[in-house]
């Protein structure tokens, strides 16, 4: 097994006779940690001690299906003068749709109504952090004037799409009205 690369048990299969019998062996001897049912991994070591698998990798395994991940701290990064900051990663998926521990960290799956896109773009998390701006803890009444102040940053062609995509109908509406569409 490699280090930080993240196992599921049926991939396991073949190279045991009694499987579990040897991967709780492995887990009580502390070679192998275990994330999630079904999920095993051999940790990296570093001077500061074992260090866990990359959030994409867990949840790589966990799903098996196209998915996009981000974080609502992401919307920070937009410039729009936010500054909450959330222990909660976001991954948008077809599959689940529920909260799951992976480790010691908390994702919550979603299935949004509206689809995701295959990559990630600033476009796209001003798409998302619209559709989401009801559910968070920070103060969002300027938003609508610091967007249209910013709007000169983002791609107007791709924004507009990735609204008609993804958005909701109120996000829709009011990327169509600042852009003048």
């Amino acid at each position: 097994m490699k280090s930080g690369v993240v196992y599921r048990r049926v991939g396991l299969l073949p190279y045991s006779n009694n499987l579990d019998r040897d991967l709780n062996t492995l887990v009580n001897q502390n070679k192998l940690k275990r994330p999630a049912p079904g999920l095993y991994y051999k940790p990296k070591s570093s001077r500061f001690g074992l260090l866990p698998p990359s959030d994409e990798a867990l949840v790589k395994a966990f799903l098996k299906k196209p998915f996009l991940m981000y974080s609502w701290n992401d919307y920070n990064t937009l410039g729009l003068g936010l500054t909450q900051l959330y222990n909660q990663v976001v991954v948008y998926n077809t599959e689940r749709h529920e909260e799951v521990t992976l480790g010691n960290r908390k994702f919550a799956f979603k299935r949004p109504n509206n689809g995701f896109p295959a990559q990630f773009t600033r476009e796209f998390l001003l798409v998302d952090l619209l559709n989401n701006a009801k559910y968070l803890t920070e103060d969002v009444n300027g938003l609508e004037s610091t967007i249209k102040t910013k709007l000169g940053e983002f791609d107007h062609t791709l924004l507009l799409q990735l609204a008609g995509q993804h958005g909701k109908v109120y996000t829709r509406k009011l990327i169509a009205a600042l852009l003048g569409k």
